[in-house]
């Protein structure tokens, strides 16, 4: 997805001490220590976290105003998502951090055996720009309850949500346990020369593969938030009515910049029609005819970004390939949901995520023509299915591979506070949300214990004569 900080590994870059007001290794000592591990230390962290969203909230919708535009509640839901998340994790965080036993064999006993979870070190979070405020507090969440110190690196991209976070993260914790560092990609990739002891990456594929090949120097575990191309699967036994709405919503949502919106739809060709025009209905209604004027539509990132998708609109303008919307105004950085005509699965429209306000729709004759179209691309980091049939839905599950799975809705997946969230292939790498999100920043040990009182001589030297009897017993 586009919503990276770039990074450049090779790049001239302040040295990496210079960046940080606490080191590394000091960070890590308290976690070596075993000062951490404690359920009062966490709780202690997590409820900063909660202060600071509390005193900060109306500021956080101001920032993600002045970098994205965001409607207010488009902004909530930002902090909404983290909520959620403290609340979940505080109320499981005792049962989550309690050893779990293990059978211990026959010729190990007397023993137990157990897997006991224990935190990490000190590990660096780098957000993207299109959920800066969530998802660089929503993976602290996790690092946090799992016993670690942060470094959070926010995206350059959204400088206002940037600047606040590292204003009140060093309100509300001691640089040693949390602190935010901030700059561009040369400033992300000095970090990098850091060995951390996690990373958690949320971009694009391009960024990502540079981060994972600068951890690799430490041998340090990542875990990648990319994208990709996610489709939505339209058949004809759907619900048209609440479809065209759920759609028109996921694809309007932050003006198309969410990392597992529907970029595409595949629709069986008896409705392709009338779900074009239900869909022209809903942004008409929730936009109002002049969409750029609409309060509740948020604006495109920044200059780059929005040049990248005023070209592939004016291409598909001189194509023929409007179906409803395409306006745009370069001032205000503003482009109008736009639905989009497309016939050949090479069309540019289909070459990379789009990560805005364009939808283009492709006509399947049935199902398993859309499942190739969806083979046919890199695992997508979500899949929709907008159908009444429980044969349907297995068809796509057993025969289609993404990141999640949505089925008659689209985006609210990531909303739900149990459910892992992550990719697989080129769409990500680890997950996170609730007991994923601990397990992610936890290493979970496994320890042994046995008594002194019984000792076998059965497994010491001199061996003759004993194989025999350890075939018996062992096999």
């Amino acid at each position: 997805m586009p919503a990276s900080n770039p990074v450049t590994v090779d790049s001239p870059a302040a040295a990496p001490s210079a960046l940080l007001s606490v080191p590394i290794a000091v960070m890590r000592e308290p976690v070596s220590e075993g000062a951490t591990r404690s359920l009062a230390w966490r709780l202690e962290q997590l409820e900063r976290l909660g202060q600071l969203l509390d005193s900060q909230e109306q500021a956080i919708r101001e920032a993600l105003a002045a970098d994205l535009g965001k409607p207010a509640m488009e902004a909530q839901f930002e902090l909404v998502a983290v909520r959620q998340e403290l609340r979940h994790t505080r109320r499981h965080l005792r049962r989550w951090m309690a050893p779990s036993r293990v059978p211990v064999d026959l010729p190990l006993r007397p023993g137990r055996a157990w897997v006991q979870p224990e935190p990490l070190g000190c590990v660096l979070i780098i957000g993207p720009w299109n959920y800066p405020a969530q998802l660089c507090l929503h993976p602290l969440v996790s690092a946090l309850a799992a016993g670690n110190t942060v470094v959070l690196k926010p995206s350059e991209h959204a400088p206002r949500t940037a600047a606040l976070l590292a204003r009140a993260v060093a309100e509300h914790f001691p640089a040693a346990v949390v602190q935010v560092v901030t700059g561009d990609g040369a400033t992300a990739a000095a970090l990098l020369e850091n060995r951390f002891d996690h990373i958690l990456f949320t971009g694009g594929g391009r960024v990502g593969r540079l981060v994972m090949a600068a951890a690799a120097r430490h041998l340090t575990p990542v875990t990648l938030e990319l994208g990709g191309k996610s489709p939505a699967i339209v058949l004809a036994d759907a619900d048209l009515a609440v479809t065209a709405r759920r759609l028109a919503w996921g694809k309007g949502l932050n003006a198309g910049q969410t990392c597992i919106a529907p970029d595409h739809l595949l629709v069986e060709a008896p409705v392709r029609q009338a779900l074009v025009e239900g869909l022209s209905q809903e942004l008409t209604r929730f936009y109002g005819p002049d969409p750029l004027a609409s309060p509740d539509l948020g604006t495109i990132v920044n200059e780059a970004q929005y040049a990248r998708l005023a070209e592939l609109l004016e291409g598909a303008r001189r194509r023929g390939q409007i179906l409803h919307g395409g306006q745009c105004d370069p001032e205000r950085r503003r482009i109008a949901p736009t639905l989009l005509a497309v016939d050949d699965p090479d069309d540019p429209l289909m070459e990379d995520e789009l990560f805005g306000p364009l939808l283009p729709v492709l006509t399947v004759e049935h199902l398993d023509g859309a499942i190739r179209q969806v083979r046919s691309r890199p695992k997508p980091l979500a899949l929709y299915l907008f159908s009444r049939s429980s044969e349907a839905r297995e068809r796509v599950l057993n025969a289609t591979s993404s990141g999640s799975v949505c089925v008659n809705d689209v985006v609210m997946q990531a909303g739900v506070t149990a459910l892992a969230f992550g990719g697989v292939g080129e769409s990500g790498l680890g997950r996170y949300h609730g007991r994923a999100g601990f397990d992610t920043f936890s290493h979970r040990r496994s320890v042994l214990s046995r008594p002194f009182w019984l000792d076998l001589p059965v497994r010491y030297p001199p061996y003759a004569g004993k194989l025999g009897l350890v075939k018996r017993l062992l096999g």
